[in-house]
């Protein structure tokens, strides 16, 4: 079974798919950290994430690089959301993303693009939403408890500026895909948002026929 959730930064997407592959004993990626771990390449390089042989560039990243807790920064995220709008940087990554998704037994990925170009086969998607004072609020929290000084009305503007790149980009802009189930967890807690993920994911599994 290949799970597939989307949404934009702060949804609580990297939450819930973890929680889903443990609760299926599934096998999880981060497709955004390959994104990230390519800005920030891009960033070692001493290049421009917003040139397109720079990004491209930076997608030979070694794979110790995806341990850098740098990767987690605001700043690596805004790098991320700017090569991304590359197809050559997508083209470079489908490969990697998409064998993930093909191997035995199935596996939950979560991204921008899972369900309507990584994995459109999948027999459950999901795109997971909140309102942007919501995200906004739950990323400065975790910024703050790493020690990060910033202002909630700078995080605001910096998920604002994330949604439109990547909503807007022409090459796998974020979007549900028509079949997705919508999980709005503005008002949800973390368990209150990882149950409602489970009863979808159970429901769309029943329903395309898949068994365990």
């Amino acid at each position: 079974m290949i799970i597939a959730v989307d949404g934009p930064t702060a949804s609580g997407k990297g939450t819930i798919a973890k929680a889903l592959a443990a609760h299926f004993g599934l096998p999880h990626l981060d497709t955004g950290l390959l994104y990230r771990a390519v800005g920030r390449q891009v960033f070692l390089d001493g290049g421009d994430p917003d040139d397109a042989g720079d990004a491209l560039a930076g997608c030979t990243f070694p794979d110790s690089l995806l341990a850098d807790p740098a990767l987690r920064s605001e700043e690596t995220g805004g790098f991320a959301s700017r090569v991304s709008i590359h197809p050559a940087v997508r083209e470079a990554l489908f490969t990697r993303q998409r064998a993930f998704a093909d191997q035995d037994g199935g596996a939950v990925l979560d991204g921008r693009d899972i369900g309507t170009v990584i994995a459109p086969d999948a027999q459950v998607k999901l795109f997971v939403v909140a309102s942007v004072e919501a995200r906004a609020e739950r990323r400065w929290k975790e910024l703050r408890g790493r020690g990060d000084d910033i202002t909630l009305e700078h995080v605001i503007e910096m998920i604002e500026r994330r949604d439109a790149r990547d909503q807007g980009r022409s090459d796998a802009p974020l979007k549900p895909a028509l079949d997705a189930v919508m999980i709005d967890t503005t008002v949800l807690d973390r368990d209150a948002a990882i149950a409602a993920a489970i009863e979808a994911t159970e429901r769309a599994a029943d329903d395309s026929g898949h068994q365990d």
